[in-house]
C-alpha cells in the first residue's frame, strides 16, 4: 500500500466541492476507515507491520551482541570447534511458517470477503479509459457520471469493472478495496460504505502518461437522500442566470473533458482547447479543415472521424451522453478560451 499516493488530496469534481474526507489521513497515517472492510484490512496491515518490527529489533540486536561477545580478540585466536543445534535451528524456521499460515489464512479470509456480494447488491458498472472512470447505474436508465460514484451508506454495492483501453486499477483507499478493469473482460468488486462523506478514487495500475491525473470521487450518502442525489447528479442542466459559456465549463468538468484537453494550452492525450475555435487543423489523413461548431459537433459524436495530426484515435464517442444543448454550451466555453 503506497501511503503517498493514498494520502494525495484530490483536485475536487467542481470547484466549489471540498476535498474528499480520506485526504485528511487517519490513525497511523492510513486513510480513514470508511467500509466495513477496512477494520479487517488495517489489522492485518498492523499485525504484519508488528511482527515485521519485532523481527527485525531481535535479528538487529542478535547481530550487534553476537558480534561484541564473539569478536576475535588477538591475532592468534582460533575459533572454536562449532556444531548445530537442532532445537534452536527448528525454532528459528517453525515460528516463522507458523506465522506465515496465520497471515495467510487471515488475509485470505478477508480476501474471500470481497470476493461474493450479497444478493441485494445494488449494481454499478464502471468503465475505465485513459483517463478517467465513467459509472452507469443499470437500475436508473440514462444516468452516467465521470470521474465520480454516488453510494448510499449501509447498503452493499457491486461494481462490475471494465476497460476501453489499457489495464486499469479500480483502488477506492478509504475502503480498502482494489480491482483491476481489463479490457475485454468484466471483473467485479464489492463493499459497504459505513460513514458518509467524499472519497478518492484513484487508477493504482500505470496506464499512460496521465495516469496520476485518472482520479475521481465517491460520494457516500444517508440512504434517505441517495435516489434524489443521483437524479440531480444525472442531469445537466443550464441554471437559472448562468452563462452558456459557465454552462459549457460545467459540463467540461462534468464530463471528464478535462482529462484529455486543457484550456491552458498544455498537451495531453487530446488537442488543447485554447484558441482552438477557429484555427486550421491538420488531419491524419493529410486534409485540413477550420475548427467551427459543426467541426466541433462531429468530433464529439464521432471523434475518429477527423483525427487531428499528431494525435491517436483514443477518443470514444458522446453519442448519447450530450444533447444539442450541451453541446452548443461546449461550444461556447471553447469560444472563450482565447
Amino acid at each position: 500500500m503506497n501511503l503517498s499516493t493514498i494520502l494525495l488530496a484530490m483536485a475536487p469534481a467542481e470547484q466549489a466541492a471540498p476535498p474528499p474526507n480520506d485526504a485528511q489521513g487517519g490513525p497511523w497515517s492510513m486513510p480513514i476507515q470508511a467500509s466495513t472492510f477496512a477494520p479487517e484490512t488495517d489489522a492485518i496491515y498492523l499485525f504484519i507491520l508488528v511482527l515485521s518490527l519485532i523481527s527485525f529489533v531481535g535479528i538487529v540486536g542478535a547481530t550487534l551482541y553476537f558480534m561484541k561477545a564473539y569478536r576475535r580478540r588477538s591475532a592468534d585466536q582460533k575459533t572454536s570447534s562449532i556444531t548445530h543445534n537442532g532445537k534452536v535451528e527448528f525454532l528459528w524456521s517453525a515460528i516463522p511458517a507458523v506465522l506465515l499460515v496465520v497471515i495467510f489464512l487471515w488475509s485470505e479470509v478477508a480476501f474471500m470477503k470481497q470476493v461474493v456480494p450479497p444478493p441485494d447488491a445494488i449494481d454499478i458498472r464502471v468503465k475505465g479509459q485513459k483517463w478517467f472512470w465513467t459509472a452507469e447505474y443499470p437500475a436508473n436508465p440514462g444516468v452516467q457520471l465521470n470521474n465520480e460514484i454516488i453510494v448510499p451508506v449501509g447498503v452493499p454495492v457491486r461494481v462490475t469493472l471494465t476497460s476501453q483501453d489499457v489495464i486499469h486499477s479500480f483502488f477506492i483507499p478509504a475502503f480498502r478495496v482494489k480491482r483491476d478493469a481489463v479490457p475485454g473482460r468484466y471483473t467485479t468488486v464489492w463493499f459497504e460504505a459505513t460513514r458518509p462523506g467524499r472519497y478518492n478514487l484513484f487508477c493504482a495500475e500505470y496506464c499512460g502518461d496521465q495516469h496520476s491525473e485518472m482520479r475521481g470521487v465517491v460520494h457516500v450518502l444517508p440512504a434517505d437522500e441517495y435516489e434524489a442525489a443521483l437524479a440531480e447528479a444525472g442531469r445537466l442542466e443550464q441554471e437559472e442566470g448562468e452563462s452558456l459559456a459557465a454552462f459549457g465549463e460545467r459540463i467540461y468538468v462534468r464530463k471528464g473533458c478535462n482529462a484529455c484537453h486543457s484550456t491552458d494550452g498544455t498537451t495531453k492525450t487530446g488537442p488543447s482547447w485554447k484558441g482552438m475555435y477557429g484555427a486550421e487543423r491538420t488531419f491524419a489523413d493529410g486534409s485540413s479543415g477550420t475548427v467551427d461548431d459543426n467541426y466541433i459537433r462531429e468530433s464529439i459524436l464521432e471523434p475518429n472521424a477527423k483525427v487531428v495530426s499528431g494525435f491517436t484515435p483514443q477518443m470514444p464517442s458522446f453519442q448519447g451522453q450530450l444533447n444539442d444543448d450541451q453541446i452548443t454550451a461546449l461550444i461556447e466555453f471553447m469560444k472563450t478560451l482565447k
